[in-house]
């Protein structure tokens, strides 16, 4: 949709802007004048997402694209209309109210020509009938405007218009002749609780609150009410009173102060001061109705002085592509307005007591590697600092295959990570972390704690929650069950039902592993992190490439570790499962996908002859043999670790 002021050109810009003055990851962002939503949609998939906009079209457009996180089924609806898109868009016209069509067409009195007539008939019969569904239940709150937004979304493509609704042309152009066809909108989801507002900005900014707002209002005299008033009408359908040559509807309680020369600083200011965000970013034009000296004032008055930016973008002419020698340029400021207190750096702690027991928690110390959450029995943290430098670096994507507790993957340099395990129970318990902001996280987990009075000493009620778990299964009372177990294990019977028994006098939600949590579930969410539950076998290579990379970390054939036993639940690992794997990595390698393999080819004596033979055709690199980091390990005798890739290993 071309709309006045679009920030499609400056996402780039806005988005450094962010990465180079805000150093510690951010929760919330705010799109407060979002418009038809660009910015928001942007940074969707880094943030949970706040916008807010006075019209009601951008309204419907954000309902779909920021606060929804899927696309809609349509359940209802399918009993009467398999597919409402192909229905909406060739169905035969009923008599119907032809408001637009009588307004905002030749065949109305007025003869305007923002659409043709068919065209025109069509949008009322695709509004009304959005209308009735709904009133007839057919459609759930979000596919109602999922709908409405595909309409939104769909209007611009046959509109007879230069660019907005303020006047339409009076000969047409060749795309007002187009069938009308509505888009299905894709949908991204962000795994978070995301809100759209249809407010004045000062009535919103009483009410809300994040970590980084971002501002872009009008900066002349355009107000954009006018100026889109026919989509604002179509999102509407009220049949307001219509005046004047282009059938304008009232919007006097739509105007921005913004527009206003005489009341632009005095709402900038109080903007600014009522804001209740940590960082502000704001857009501006060098050719707007407050100067930038102003705009910098307001902000160093209002925020840490010591942290105020301003960028100078040249103004770039969309039609001819060359850069205006006007001297006309976009600002972007960028202030903090103060401490940051909605964030987790690494040091996050927070003083607990547990019970009956108060602990005294020794001084964190802090590793260059984070270290998973949970005591998964094989982990490799302890043999990080030898793996990782064997490993790719610039990853586009990386699959942990057999991630267990993921303390290979989350320390990965890549721009993508999957975390492949065939344990479900694990996987979902990863997604409820990803999903949740952190603090939400924090608080449940204390809570539980609390409430069910669980410390070092209490294993009657660790016993009366651990009952509990195995009914409700509610992931991060496993996570809590767990820090209260003993070794703060993973252990199910063939039920799936959690069987580890007390940790008692050790085991506890201390503040070290407080800060492995928050660690790991920071690097998660900065790193799109999907967290999948396949047998390897059919793990999905078809879109790998190249850039992307696989490390595997499989039960060990010749270790007794409980969970290749095939008593837990889950798939036992054999002689057979170790040759599939083998033929999976060679396929991988075929494909020029890089891949790198944890085992032992010798342990405790017995040697794996089956690997030792495939590695031959590939690079194998021995680590220390007194590695003991796994439970499977409990005596330091000979084991010799390996990793084997199917490419060079960069030199450090």
């Amino acid at each position: 949709m071309r709309y006045i002021g679009s920030k499609a050109n400056l996402l780039k810009n806005i988005e450094t802007c962010v990465s180079q003055n805000i150093k510690i990851k951010q929760k919330s962002f705010c799109d407060i004048f979002s418009g038809t939503g660009v910015v928001a949609r942007y940074f969707k998939p880094q943030y949970e997402i706040i916008s807010n906009d006075a019209l009601f079209f951008s309204y419907i457009i954000q309902k779909s694209f920021i606060e929804s996180n899927s696309e809609p089924t349509f359940s209802k609806l399918h009993n009467t209309v398999k597919n409402p898109f192909s229905y909406l868009e060739n169905a035969e016209l009923p008599n119907m109210n032809k408001f637009i069509e009588e307004n905002y067409s030749p065949s109305g009195k007025a003869g305007r020509m923002y659409f043709t007539s068919e065209n025109a008939r069509r949008i009322d019969f695709i509004r009304t009938t959005i209308e009735q569904w709904k009133l007839e239940k057919k459609l759930t709150l979000s596919e109602y405007f999922y709908l409405l937004a595909s309409l939104i979304e769909a209007v611009p493509s046959v509109s007879n218009i230069t660019g907005t609704y303020g006047a339409y042309l009076k000969k047409w152009d060749k795309r007002a002749f187009k069938k009308l066809e509505l888009p299905q909108i894709a949908v991204k989801n962000n795994f978070h609780k995301n809100k759209v507002y249809n407010e004045d900005v000062f009535d919103l900014v009483k009410h809300i609150s994040g970590d980084i707002l971002y501002i872009d209002p009008p900066y002349n005299s355009r107000q954009y009410a006018p100026n889109y008033h026919v989509l604002e009408t179509i999102a509407r359908y009220d049949n307001p009173v219509l005046t004047g040559t282009t059938g304008m509807r009232p919007y006097a309680d739509q105007k921005s102060v913004f527009c206003s020369k005489r009341e632009v600083n005095d709402a900038f200011e109080q903007l600014i001061k009522k804001a209740d965000f940590t960082h502000i970013v704001l857009s501006y034009s060098s050719a707007g109705l407050m100067n930038s000296s102003f705009i910098e004032k307001t902000l160093k008055d209002n925020g840490i002085a010591s942290t105020f930016t301003l960028q100078k973008i040249p103004y770039r002419k969309y039609k001819s592509k060359i850069y205006d020698e006007s001297g006309i340029c976009e600002y972007l400021f960028y202030i903090q307005k103060k401490a940051e207190s909605n964030v987790y750096p690494i040091s996050y702690q927070i003083p607990q007591n547990y019970g009956l027991l108060k602990v005294a928690e020794p001084p964190l110390k802090y590793s260059k590697y984070i270290k998973s959450p949970l005591n998964y029995i094989g982990g490799k943290y302890k043999l990080l600092p030898q793996l990782m430098p064997l490993l790719p670096k610039n990853i586009n994507t990386f699959v942990d295959l057999f991630c267990g507790g993921g303390n290979v993957g989350v320390n990965a340099d890549c721009k993508k990570l999957i975390f492949n395990d065939i344990n479900t129970i694990l996987m979902e318990m990863f997604k409820v972390f990803s999903s949740l902001r952190l603090e939400d996280l924090l608080n449940q987990i204390d809570e539980t704690i609390s409430i069910w009075n669980l410390s070092m000493t209490n294993e009657e009620s660790f016993v009366k929650f651990r009952d509990h778990y195995n009914k409700s299964r509610n992931p991060i009372d496993l996570y809590v069950l767990s820090c209260f177990s003993f070794n703060y294990q993973f252990r199910f019977n063939n039920k799936h039902e959690y069987n580890n028994p007390f940790g008692r006098n050790r085991s506890r939600f201390s503040n070290t592993m407080k800060n492995n949590l928050i660690r790991f579930v920071q690097k998660v969410k900065e790193t799109s992190a999907d967290f999948v539950s396949y047998d390897f076998i059919q793990f999905p290579i078809k879109n790998l490439t190249p850039d992307d990379f696989v490390y595997c970390d499989p039960p060990y054939l010749i270790t007794t570790g409980s969970y290749n036993d095939g008593n837990r639940g889950f798939k036992n690992w054999t002689n057979e499962s170790d040759k599939s794997l083998y033929t999976f990595l060679d396929h991988l390698n075929e494909k020029r996908i890089r891949f790198a393999l944890s085992n032992v080819f010798m342990h405790k004596g017995k040697k794996n002859d089956i690997i030792i033979e495939w590695a031959k055709k590939y690079k194998v690199h021995h680590l220390q043999k007194d590695y003991s980091n796994s439970s499977y390990n409990t005596v330091r005798t000979a084991s010799d670790e390996v990793l084997v890739t199917n490419y060079e290993v960069e030199e450090s």
